[in-house]
C-alpha cells in the first residue's frame, strides 16, 4: 500500500492516472473492484531519426505487468457509452507570437521572424516541461517502486538531470529579450553564448544507443511493462511512450540550425543580427556535427560488441577497424531465412539475431564476411532468380515474381563469397544499395590516397584520417543531422 501511495503523490502532480493504478495496483482481496474504462486519446507520434544512432531505435512499449507477482489481472471492462474527455489536455495548444500582441505595425517579413524567435522560446519552454515530466512520472516512481534499478535507470536515463537546467537558463535568457511590445531585437549574440553549452549533448546521446537496447530488454519485465504501459495511456503522454520522451532532447538538437535558418531569412538587411547569426548557425552545425559523428562512433562500437562470432576466420580486422556504420537492418537471404545485416565502414556482415542469458540481444554472425574493399554489387531484376537458392521458391511459392533482391560477392580472394538477398520493399532496396555503393566508393578512394608518394615531409594519410573523411561525406543523412540508416 505504501508502495501505491508513493505512485500516486508523483503522478497526481500531472494527470488523474493515479485512480487507474490505484485500482490496479491495490493488493488481492475478496473486494469486487469496478475497473475504469480506457479514455481515449489522439496518438502523437515522433519519427525517430533514426534511421536509427538511432533512427534505429523504436519499439512501442504498451504491455501489461501486475505491480504484485501474486495481483491477480484486471477483469476486462464491459462495453459502455463513449466516455467524457479528460480535463487534462491531450496535446499542446500551438499559439502564434500574433496571438499574444493586440496590436503592432511591423512588416509580414518581421512579423514572420518574431513567430519563428516565439516558437524557439515556445519550443524551450516545452521541452522543460517534458523533461521535467520525464523525471517526476517515470524515473523517480520507478526507483522508488523498485520497477527498475538505480544503476538501470541511470543507464536508460543517461545524463538527462543536466539538460533541464541549461534549456531553462536559455528560456530565461530569450525571456529577457522580448521588449515591452513582446518584439525581439537582437537574439544572435544570445545564441552564439549559449550554443557551447550543447556540447553535453555529445554524453547523452552517446549514451542512447545502449539505453535504447536496455529498456527494450526491461520491457519483456511484466512489472516494467505494466507501469510503462499505465503511462503511456495517460493523458499526460500523449500517447508517447517512455523512448519518445527520451529521444526528445536530440530531436530538439537538431531542429536549431532549421530554426537559426528560418530567423536569418526573415531577418532584413542592416538589422543588428546580420552579422552575429551567420556566426551563430556555423557554431551550431558544428556543434551537432560533432554530437552525431561521437553517436555514430558509440553506435558502431556498440553492434560490434554485439557480434558473436562462430568461427575464428569470422573475425575480418576491416570490424574491428570500422568507425561507424552506414546502415543497417532485415533482409531475407535466398532460402527465406531472416538476417539482420551490418554495414559497417569497412565491412558488410550478416548475421541471425540472439538472445544472450541475460535476455539481451546479440548477433550472430552468418557466413563470412565480406570487406567492404572487395565487393562487387549487382541489381536483381524484378523475377530473376538469386544464386544459390530461388527467391520464387522461397518467397512466392513459384506463382509470382520476385522483387527487392540484390547481390553482394566478394573479389580478389581465394575463396570467393555470394550472398543475394531482398529488402522489404524498393525503397528499403535503393536505400541499401545507395549505402553499398558509396562504402564501396570512399573506400575505392581512400585506397588510391593511401598509395599516393607524398614527399618525406608529409606523412601518408592514416586510417583514423581515413575514417574522418568518411564520416564527413560517406554516410546517408537527414537535414542537420547525420543518422545511421536502419532499414
Amino acid at each position: 500500500v505504501s508502495c501505491t501511495g508513493y505512485l500516486f503523490f508523483y503522478l497526481i502532480h500531472y494527470t488523474f492516472i493515479a485512480l487507474n493504478i490505484q485500482l490496479m495496483w491495490l493488493e488481492p482481496s475478496n473486494k469486487r473492484v469496478k475497473p475504469v474504462s480506457k479514455s481515449n486519446s489522439l496518438t502523437g507520434v515522433i519519427t525517430p531519426a533514426k534511421t536509427p544512432a538511432l533512427k534505429r531505435i523504436g519499439l512501442s512499449i504498451s504491455r501489461s505487468i501486475s505491480f504484485r507477482t501474486d495481483a491477480r489481472p484486471l477483469p476486462p471492462a464491459p462495453l459502455r457509452s463513449r466516455p467524457k474527455a479528460s480535463s487534462f489536455p491531450r496535446r499542446r495548444n500551438s499559439q502564434c507570437w500574433s496571438d499574444t500582441v493586440e496590436s503592432h505595425d511591423l512588416t509580414a517579413k518581421e512579423i514572420k521572424r518574431q513567430e519563428v524567435i516565439y516558437e524557439l522560446t515556445q519550443g524551450e519552454r516545452q521541452l522543460i516541461e517534458d523533461l521535467s515530466l520525464l523525471k517526476k512520472v517515470y524515473y523517480e516512481p520507478m526507483l522508488k517502486l523498485d520497477i527498475m534499478t538505480e544503476s538501470e535507470l541511470g543507464q536508460i536515463f543517461g545524463t538527462l538531470d543536466s539538460l533541464i537546467p541549461l534549456h531553462e537558463d536559455l528560456l530565461s535568457r530569450l525571456e529577457r529579450l522580448r521588449g515591452s511590445e513582446k518584439t525581439v531585437g537582437e537574439v544572435g549574440p544570445t545564441l552564439m553564448n549559449w550554443f557551447p553549452c550543447l556540447e553535453a549533448y555529445v554524453t547523452y546521446c552517446c549514451n542512447q544507443v545502449g539505453a535504447k537496447a536496455l529498456l527494450d530488454q526491461k520491457k519483456h519485465e511484466k512489472r516494467v511493462e505494466h507501469f510503462l504501459r499505465l503511462c503511456q495511456e495517460s493523458s499526460f503522454s500523449r500517447k508517447l511512450d517512455l523512448w519518445n520522451f527520451l529521444d526528445l532532447p536530440r530531436s530538439r538538437l537538431v531542429k536549431y540550425p532549421l530554426l537559426l535558418k528560418e530567423i536569418q531569412k526573415c531577418t532584413p538587411p542592416e538589422h543588428p543580427d546580420e552579422d552575429a547569426l551567420p556566426d551563430a548557425l556555423e557554431l551550431i552545425q558544428s556543434i551537432v556535427a560533432e554530437v552525431n559523428k561521437k553517436t555514430g562512433e558509440a553506435e558502431c562500437q556498440f553492434y560490434r560488441r554485439g557480434l558473436t562470432y562462430l568461427e575464428e576466420s569470422q573475425r575480418l580486422p576491416e570490424i574491428q577497424q570500422s568507425r561507424f556504420l552506414y546502415c543497417h537492418g532485415e533482409l531475407k537471404n535466398n532460402k527465406g531465412q531472416r538476417l539482420h545485416v551490418f554495414l559497417f565502414e569497412l565491412a558488410l556482415v550478416l548475421t541471425r539475431p540472439g538472445e544472450d542469458r541475460d535476455g539481451g540481444h546479440v548477433f550472430n554472425v552468418y557466413r563470412q564476411p565480406l570487406p567492404v574493399a572487395l565487393i562487387n554489387l549487382e541489381e536483381i531484376p524484378d523475377g530473376e532468380a538469386g544464386g544459390g537458392g530461388t527467391f520464387r521458391g522461397a518467397f512466392t511459392g513459384g506463382n509470382d515474381k520476385v522483387k527487392n533482391c540484390f547481390r553482394v560477392s566478394s573479389r580478389g580472394r581465394s575463396k570467393a563469397h555470394s550472398y543475394s538477398l531482398q529488402a522489404n520493399d524498393s525503397f528499403s532496396k535503393q536505400q541499401w544499395i545507395t549505402c553499398l555503393r558509396q562504402a564501396i566508393v570512399q573506400r575505392s578512394t581512400e585506397k588510391r590516397l593511401e598509395m599516393i608518394i607524398l614527399p618525406p615531409s608529409l606523412p601518408l594519410l592514416s586510417p583514423s584520417d581515413t575514417s574522418d573523411r568518411a564520416e564527413e561525406t560517406g554516410r546517408l543523412s537527414v537535414p542537420a543531422y547525420r543518422h545511421t540508416v536502419k532499414l
